[in-house]
């Protein structure tokens, strides 16, 4: 027992790494050809591999978040029964558990939890197993409330302007929405659900714009009211398939991924239309948006690549490179410079560098 607290606590294993030709991994697609006269040597890549306790033999990660509050990458690891808390520049890994486990050896797609957001100086997180969405304290490291669910969660997403946890539902179509009362160690109160027939898939809440926006299993994204709990949109996307969601929330930018591979960016204010689409990678799932760099991240679980987008002031996709992940990986979040990918057949993390300068 010892033993096993003390690899919670500490629970890293670093190793560093480049892509090299020589490792057989293919160097970066770079946008900019290289001058006739010169023969181009792209730059090495640096990877980071974070080992994550209890991940050995494999886990089923899905959503993952940036924290600027905490300062952390929220990292769900399934069946380990912890959520797990990432330093980004140490990457040093702090174990909150206390969540649902699975058997050894499996990473099937219902165990523990796999979903989490920040607000009201709280986490929230899924539970697949428990069928539970639970409230964490941060600072203590513990679970302090619970509430059950009515159908098998998904993504979990924090609604600030109105105090309410939005947990999307796709076994039963829906959205199902959650008061949060005041109070150390509130207790989620079941309020209303929202109907999205063919959905949900994926959420983000847009604050400044008073809707949240989820897609449709097939080329439609949605608008919904946060108010009102009511659709006010429908948008075709541009995607065969419709996945994760990323918002640039300044320019009123919403950008989906497409699981046949590729993203889109809607222009909200112009009633979702597409300003642009590109195809990057295979099977996309999860896709994450940096604003500084103005750099979109899309993993591609079949491809086994990251795409990195740039993302230009009028809403144009450029590709800037293209790094080598694992089959299966199609999560990501990103901050600083990094993106980082779990890699859901070895229980681990990778982390890689982003090489570019910000787009323009």
């Amino acid at each position: 027992m010892a033993k096993r607290r003390l690899l919670k606590n500490t629970g890293l294993t670093l190793a560093l790494g480049v892509f090299a030709m020589a490792a057989g991994a293919a160097p970066p697609t770079q946008v900019k050809a290289p001058l006739p006269a010169q023969k181009e040597t792209p730059a090495p890549v640096e990877r980071a591999i974070v080992e994550i306790p209890g991940g050995s033999g494999g886990l089923r990660f899905d959503d993952l978040q940036y924290s600027s509050v905490l300062g952390k990458v929220l990292l769900p690891a399934g069946k380990t029964g912890d959520l797990d808390l990432v330093d980004p520049h140490t990457l040093a890994v702090t174990a909150i558990s206390g969540f649902s486990t699975g058997s050894a050896g499996k990473h099937r797609w219902g165990e523990g939890t796999t979903s989490v957001d920040e607000g009201a100086g709280l986490l929230f997180a899924s539970d697949r197993t428990s069928r539970t969405v639970k409230v964490i304290d941060p600072a203590s490291r513990k679970i302090v409330a619970s509430a059950p669910l009515a159908s098998g969660p998904d993504y979990v997403r924090f609604v600030a302007p109105t105090r309410e946890i939005w947990v999307t539902e796709p076994g039963a179509e829906q959205i199902e929405i959650f008061r949060l009362p005041e109070g150390p160690a509130p207790v989620p109160v079941h309020e209303a659900v929202i109907s999205i027939p063919g959905g949900p898939e994926s959420l983000v809440i847009d604050s400044k714009r008073g809707v949240a926006y989820t897609n449709l299993w097939k080329d439609q994204t949605l608008a919904v009211d946060l108010r009102k709990r009511t659709i006010v949109s429908r948008w075709s996307n541009g995607c065969e398939g419709s996945r994760g969601l990323a918002l640039d929330a300044a320019d009123g930018w919403l950008f989906v991924g497409c699981a046949e591979g590729g993203a889109s960016v809607l222009d909200v204010a112009q009633g979702g239309k597409v300003l642009d689409h590109l195809k990057a990678g295979e099977g996309v799932d999860i896709i994450a948006y940096d604003p500084a760099l103005r750099h979109l991240y899309v993993p591609g679980a079949r491809s086994a690549t990251l795409s990195i987008l740039g993302v230009s002031t009028t809403g144009k996709l450029s590709l800037l490179g293209t790094f080598p992940t694992e089959k299966g990986c199609h999560g990501v979040a990103a901050v600083g410079g990094k993106a980082f990918v779990p890699d859901p057949g070895e229980g681990r993390l990778l982390v890689i560098r982003d090489p570019y300068a910000a787009s323009h």
